[in-house]
């Protein structure tokens, strides 16, 4: 089996699958990257399956509640990194458009008590996005291919441009299934 403390911002693997959010609270709300699809695990203890067929045109992600156009750069998003009272308090959400029957989804998930950072969310945000664009979804329901591209996404530098970033996201992904 894999490293896994293995993370990028939200994502993390835990056991055998990938999640977006802390699914160490019992009480909280986490997403699930299976095989079949998104599974939606809500605080209440219901459960929702997207399957991956229906996700499209890219993923946002954002870190804060409501909907932030600024992700991290949102109060709610800087507080969850500083240390106190507010660390590991709220959370966040996904951001994507579904097919068969079109709608706009927000699905939301309890942030972890570790800091996300900034290159962190946007990697996994412009991974997702380019792994949807790409009509290649199934592909996160992949635990170690995920896990391969994850550790390519981990050893960027901050201080590449974007372009470079995206370009290294798709190499990333494109050989993670090697």
């Amino acid at each position: 089996m894999t490293d896994t403390r293995t993370a990028l911002g939200p994502l993390e693997r835990a056991g055998d699958i990938w999640v977006v959010g802390d699914s160490g609270r019992s009480d909280g709300s986490w997403l699930e990257f299976r095989a079949e699809g998104l599974y939606r695990r809500a605080s209440d203890g219901d459960g929702e399956l997207i399957p991956w067929s229906r996700i499209m045109l890219g993923i946002g992600v954002y870190i804060g509640r409501g909907h932030p156009r600024t992700g991290q750069y949102t109060l709610a998003g800087m507080l969850g990194n500083l240390p106190g009272p507010f660390r590991g308090r709220g959370g966040g959400h996904l951001d994507m458009t579904l097919r068969h029957p079109y709608e706009d989804r927000k699905l939301t998930f309890d942030r972890h008590a570790r800091p996300y950072p900034l290159l962190d969310t946007f990697l996994l945000e412009e991974l997702l996005s380019q792994i949807v664009a790409a009509d290649e979804t199934p592909r996160l329901g992949d635990p170690d291919g995920l896990t391969r591209a994850v550790g390519r996404l981990t050893q960027l530098s901050p201080r590449m441009t974007r372009r470079r970033l995206s370009a290294a996201v798709e190499e990333a992904w494109r050989g993670s299934s090697t």
